[in-house]
């Protein structure tokens, strides 16, 4: 077996990925290996992942919502740096020899596997997760550790061990790939990505600083901070006032965000403003003042250096870029 490179390490190479497919899989554990994926190379303009789909045999697999994806045939693909595994339902009856040995010969190259929702199952079955802790879905902890007892039992959402990744299930595994990004590209871009699917949680007109955190309680500390600061993007809000807002202190606050994120609430809030302000450059035809106002910058000049630091190119390039006809 090679040894195994680290995914975990910083790395601005693509990260050259198989996504393994099987029948019956469940629609929205697909899209949350792949939304991230692509929303990481559309925000870096260059290929952060580069994948390729993989399925058991050449024929197409038909994922719960009766989608089709046709991919690779297991037996063909001849190395990645990451297979991610991903299985729904009927996981027993595509536990086939030749598949689990498929999993054996990709392991045996020094690739990172990762089991999505119930893509864990099938690496145990190869024998790929003795001796490593490993995320099953909550549901299925007690018979897993009765049929795998070689596997160490997380309870966290993900769990990564060597050379090995599981993820529970969609907004876990969307937090994986965050992490994984994070750990190759730093922080700030890992925080650009995470906030692309956290801009769907609602926020209701005319809704204060305190309504806002009170009404999401029921998440954790950062991600409340995060509905805060996604509300107030024209206005930044002071450290201080979020924190009175989620009935915290500042320093908890800026403990959680370094534990969780490795970066501070503020850096956090700025890669926000400077993500929404980049969807306003290429989305949209708004004035560049305008744009520097909507994200909360009080001059131009500091909103173009902020703009260029964290992007690479100026407002104004990347708008001409944007506006550029694609190439048939």
């Amino acid at each position: 077996m090679k040894s195994a490179k680290s995914i975990l390490e910083p790395e601005h190479r693509a990260l050259k990925t198989a996504v393994f497919v099987l029948d019956e899989c469940n629609t929205l554990s697909f899209a949350s290996v792949v939304d991230p994926m692509r929303a990481a190379n559309r925000l870096a303009d260059h290929p952060v992942f580069d994948w390729d789909y993989v399925t058991p045999t050449p024929e197409v697999v038909m994922l719960t919502s009766a989608l089709p994806v046709q991919g690779v045939p297991l037996a063909r693909l001849r190395r990645c740096d990451l297979l991610i595994v991903i299985a729904g339902f009927q996981i027993a009856r595509q536990a086939k020899p030749s598949l689990l040995a498929g999993l054996q010969r990709i392991a045996d190259t020094g690739a990172t596997l990762a089991g999505i929702d119930g893509g864990q199952w099938l690496m145990a079955e190869a024998g790929l997760l003795d001796g490593h802790a490993a995320t099953p879905r909550l549901e299925d902890q007690a018979p897993f550790a009765a049929r795998f007892p070689l596997v160490e039992i997380s309870t966290d959402p993900f769990t990564i061990s060597p050379g090995r990744l599981t993820s529970s299930g969609s907004i876990a595994t969307i937090n994986l790939v965050v992490k994984i990004l994070a750990a190759r590209l730093g922080a700030g871009f890992a925080s650009r990505v995470s906030a692309v699917f956290q801009q769907d949680i609602a926020i209701k007109p005319k809704q204060t600083v305190a309504q806002v955190g009170a009404e999401n309680l029921n998440t954790t500390l950062t991600a409340r901070a995060n509905i805060l600061m996604q509300s107030a993007l024209s206005d930044p809000l002071p450290l201080a006032e979020i924190a009175t807002a989620l009935s915290t202190s500042p320093r908890s606050l800026q403990q959680q965000f370094r534990l969780r994120y490795n970066t501070t609430p503020q850096d956090h809030y700025l890669q926000l403003r400077l993500a929404e302000a980049r969807r306003l450059v290429t989305d949209s035809q708004m004035p560049l003042m305008d744009v520097a106002q909507a994200t909360g910058f009080s001059s131009q000049s500091s909103f173009a250096r902020a703009f260029r630091t964290a992007h690479g190119v100026s407002a104004r390039d990347l708008r001409q870029e944007s506006n550029q006809p694609m190439p048939h």
